[in-house]
This record gives structure tokens, sequence and C-alpha cells, in this order.
């Protein structure tokens, strides 16, 4: 397995490229493990207070919200490429830009995927070096001062 150092290397790049001797997207259970840690991660995010920062973030619902995630992590983990198919290019960066993302904000967004990885019992050797890459990104996003 690629070490952790070069799965961090470039956080915002796909996962599937840092990680070439597994491909994380199978080692969730695929669509439907990817979809099931999407649902874990919304899930949290909407009942516990501990997430209502980022919560309020988003539209009433969560249902467009989990699609795009589950789309988007699709391809970064390795699968099929849902969301460039339906939206191009992500630009994550950039369609993030409206919402206030300071560190509370990439703080609460990576504790609440942390315990969505727990609750879908991700393989323990995939953990770290998704949050590692997680964080990277979710890093990346902040455009707000602390």
């Amino acid at each position: 397995m690629t070490g952790v150092a070069d799965l961090v290397s470039d956080a915002r790049s796909p996962v599937s490229q840092r990680l070439t001797s597994s491909d994380p997207y199978e080692r969730l259970g695929g669509d439907a493990g990817v979809r099931a840690l999407v649902d874990a991660f919304y899930d949290r995010m909407d009942l516990e207070d501990a997430f209502a920062g980022i919560r309020k973030l988003h539209a009433p619902s969560l249902e467009h919200a989990r699609d795009k995630l589950h789309w988007f992590l699709s391809g970064w983990l390795g699968g099929p490429q849902h969301y460039v198919e339906r939206f191009g290019h992500p630009r994550l960066r950039a369609r993030h830009l409206p919402f206030p993302i300071a560190s509370a904000e990439r703080d609460q967004w990576l504790a609440c995927m942390r315990m969505a990885l727990d609750d879908v019992e991700t393989p323990r050797e995939l953990v770290e070096p998704l949050m590692e890459a997680f964080f990277g990104t979710a890093d990346w996003m902040r455009n707000r001062p602390e």
C-alpha cells in the first residue's frame, strides 16, 4: 500500500491517484458503500448539535447534498465519475466560496466524516489515510480567517 506521505502529497487530487495498490472505492464497498458513508455523514450532521455550524450552511433538505457528495466521492475514491459526468470539473473551492468556511467549519466537517467512517466500519488501514486526504481538501476549502 502507498505510504501516508504519498497519499497526502496533493490532498486535492483524487485519493485513487495516491492509493495505487488498492482501490478505496472498492474497499469501501463500491457504490453502496460510498452511499452508506455519505448517508452516515449527513445523518450525523443533521442530528448532532456539534455539527450545527456546518448544517446551517446547507439547505433544509439534505437530499441534493447527499447525492452530490455521493457522486463526487465515487470518483474521488476511484470509482465512476458520476459528478464529472453531470457537472464537469468539480471546482471544489470555487463552488464553496459562497459559504463561510473557516477552521471551525473545517474541523466540524472532518469530525463528522470521521464518525461516519466509523459508522460504516471502514477498514482500519484506510481510515487515517482517508482522513489525511480529507483534511487536505477541507483545509483548502477555508475561505475565511480563523
